[in-house]
């Protein structure tokens, strides 16, 4: 998995230039404002919705034991790739399917979640980004003293109990 959003970008426009003539079906769970920039991102990128791509959405209605009926339904349309934003639904998505592609988007420590098997080598049909990642805190802290070298003391919070 991805430590940020530099990946997914890279990724993605390295991917433009290879565009098939094939519709993908993107599955998305629980559609949001924070979708918005990523649909926004494929018209930059040239993917004309209705054209290259469609978009399945399945919502959970804010009851976290409907992800899984989300997820199942978009295994059964079925879509190319399903997205997903936060650990609740790419579980959910996991458990739905080990073949369709799954590109989690802000995804806590996905290891511990046991949403992949390590950030170097996530395995399965799982793919995306992790900001708090225990395996990456150190990275961060570096970074932050590259860009703040007057950075005495830092302060994180966190839940825990939230994987």
């Amino acid at each position: 998995m991805l430590a940020g959003g530099a990946g997914l970008a890279y990724s993605s426009r390295a991917r433009a230039q290879q565009r098939s003539s094939k519709s993908a079906r993107i599955g998305i769970i629980d559609p949001t404002t924070t979708w918005d920039a990523f649909r926004e991102e494929l018209r930059n990128l040239g993917y004309v919705e209705g054209q290259h791509n469609t978009f399945e959405y399945r919502h959970a209605e804010g009851q976290p034991e409907r992800l899984a009926i989300a997820a199942a339904e978009l295994v059964r349309v079925p879509v190319d790739v399903i997205a997903t934003y936060g650990t609740p639904a790419t579980r959910a998505a996991k458990q739905a399917t080990t073949t369709i592609p799954i590109v989690a988007i802000s995804v806590g420590d996905p290891v511990r979640a046991g949403v992949v098997a390590s950030l170097a080598r996530p395995g399965g049909n799982v793919t995306g980004n992790s900001l708090l990642a225990p395996d990456i805190a150190a990275k961060q802290l570096q970074l932050l003293r590259e860009a703040v070298p007057s950075v005495a003391r830092v302060a994180f919070l966190w839940n825990p109990d939230n994987a």
